[in-house]
């Protein structure tokens, strides 16, 4: 049984592009999306936030 030969240096630059890519996978999920999509969805978040308003029963103060 031989051992496969690894160049250290190559090694290290295939492992710092690999956790570069990780980085900028999880930079365009979080920050990728366009104006128009930011602004549709706070669009809809507002929109479900006040028909849930709307649909609350107000309790009386009176006690009853």
């Amino acid at each position: 049984m031989s051992a496969e030969i690894v160049n250290l240096r190559q090694f290290k630059k295939q492992q710092a592009r690999s956790e570069k890519d990780k980085q900028a996978e999880q930079n365009r999920i979080r920050f990728g999306r366009t104006k128009t999509e930011k602004q549709l969805t706070k669009a809809l978040n507002e929109k479900a936030e006040k028909a849930h308003r709307q649909g609350r029963i107000e309790k009386d103060e009176g006690g009853e």
